[in-house]
């Protein structure tokens, strides 16, 4: 016999959970978009109280033939036009809830061009398929809400179980929200345009987390950061600018 002892049976080492810091970053943009659209819905409103004409709403919705006849701004400034105080309160909330956390995730700059490629992707899409005028800042909720989508996506392995049961509730959110479109006086075309705008854009320009630095001063970094704003927009325009040059080619209805 030896007079070694016997070693030690293999235990594996149990994995370790290690609590990251997300980044800090105060949603100025999405207050401030909520701003502005709140103040010129009370233009809305104000100006046929005073000037007996409603000369926001008729110079920003979209519009068909206005936009074939060279007023291109029609694709953006539906965004912040809204026709009454339940479609503006309902989308300011939708805002509020989605901005908070996509922004300092996004970043204000590479927010801000994602609100405004969604609404712009989902008013194209509208100006294609149908010819009825409309406004309101859903188109660029949309593509919110498909954004956050993407990003639990792309970041399920960091996020973990949470990112998966998140993803199910976005789904089932956009899900609801398409089927209530279907009313009559709903653009749900907008909305389809909106959420693919936002696919498109998180896809390839929304972050991507990867854990840097020596335990235990480990941080968050975005393997995106710098190029990812240019990759969205990018990813939108090449797909949503020629839809529209068939809008101009090709009137709907």
């Amino acid at each position: 016999m030896s007079d070694f002892p016997e070693p030690a049976p293999y235990q594996p080492q149990q994995p370790q959970f290690v609590r990251v810091g997300l980044p800090i970053v105060k949603p100025y943009v999405t207050y401030a978009l909520i701003a502005v659209t709140i103040l010129i819905y009370l233009g809305q409103i104000a100006g046929p109280l005073l000037f007996h004409t409603d000369q926001l709403t008729l110079l920003g919705i979209k519009d068909g033939p206005d936009i074939r006849a060279g007023e291109i701004w029609r694709l953006i400034t539906p965004v912040f036009l809204h026709g009454s105080i339940y479609h503006i309160g309902f989308n300011m909330y939708a805002l509020y809830a989605f901005g908070r956390g996509l922004e300092p995730r996004f970043g204000h700059l590479r927010f801000a061009a994602l609100y405004f490629l969604a609404g712009f992707a989902g008013n194209v899409l509208s100006f294609v398929l149908t010819p009825a005028a409309s406004l309101g800042a859903s188109t660029a909720i949309f593509g919110l809400i498909t954004a956050e989508g993407i990003f639990l996506y792309q970041n399920r392995k960091l996020l973990g179980q949470q990112a998966n049961r998140a993803i199910g509730n976005i789904v089932m959110v956009a899900a609801v929200n398409l089927f209530l479109g279907m009313s009559p006086g709903i653009d749900n075309w907008g909305h389809i345009g909106g959420l693919l705008g936002g696919l498109l854009f998180a896809w390839f320009g929304g972050p991507r987390w990867k854990v840097e630095g020596m335990f235990p001063s480990l941080y968050l970094a975005d393997e995106r950061q710098g190029h990812g704003l240019w990759a969205g927009v990018a990813a939108v325009l090449i797909v949503f600018l020629p839809l529209a040059a068939i809008g101009f080619l090709y009137p709907a209805g």
